[in-house]
């Protein structure tokens, strides 16, 4: 599972690099592990995740699953677990597009403190709607809790495919670049707010958002 980790500063930047970058038991496992390592550390932190070439992720691991259906349910539960994770985690953390961002993956992003997303070329959707797999009350309350109402329910109704322009206009995403611009904005906003006390920052993020971590069952 090729996730590499590497600092500019006070910025810790995950790079996922693993074709769809799709949701299954390995890519979570490696993600929360990596999470594991910076939440132990000290002292200035931002957090930077990206992928590379054509997708930031596609979503969960569908095919995976067909050969294994019972692993569908525990992939699901980690997910809701690691967004709820990142919702409180006690650092500043962006999410740079750089391309498909799809269901899970969709899903995955809502749960950073800021989104820049590629101007160009790339779609955020929620895509359900089209393969018939039906969001449950936990899934929708991600969108709901974190997108504009209107935004979360044109995603989850249409499978609308968001380019960048269009995500920005949505509330989906905070910022949009060029592809050679992303990274570098990523880090810069990540840079600005690396020195923010840790702690007050994870108590306000529990403010924010701890009622949903609760129902997406992070104890």
């Amino acid at each position: 599972m090729d996730i590499s980790l590497r600092h500019e500063g006070p910025v810790a930047i995950l790079t996922w690099n693993d074709g769809e970058n799709r949701l299954n038991a390995d890519s979570l496992g490696r993600l929360n592990a990596l999470l594991d390592e910076l939440e132990a550390t000290s002292g200035p932190l931002a957090i930077v995740v990206t992928g590379v070439g054509k997708f930031f992720s596609n979503g969960l691991d569908l095919a995976r699953f067909g050969a294994n259906p019972a692993e569908f349910t525990a992939t699901l539960e980690e997910l809701e677990r690691t967004i709820a994770r990142l919702f409180l985690f006690p650092v500043y953390t962006v999410a740079a597009l750089n391309g498909h961002t799809f269901a899970g993956g969709a899903l995955l992003s809502c749960a950073f403190d800021y989104r820049v997303m590629r101007e160009d070329r790339g779609y955020w959707c929620m895509n359900e709607g089209e393969i018939g797999l039906a969001l449950d009350e936990k899934l929708w309350s991600i969108l709901e809790h974190r997108l504009p109402r209107a935004a979360a329910v044109a995603a989850a109704t249409t499978a609308k495919r968001f380019n960048g322009p269009d995500a920005l206009a949505a509330g989906i995403v905070e910022a949009i670049t060029t592809e050679e611009e992303l990274l570098a904005h990523a880090i810069a906003v990540a840079t600005r707010y690396a020195a923010l006390d840790r702690t007050t920052l994870s108590r306000h993020k529990y403010l924010a958002h701890g009622e949903e971590a609760t129902l997406l069952g992070l104890t």
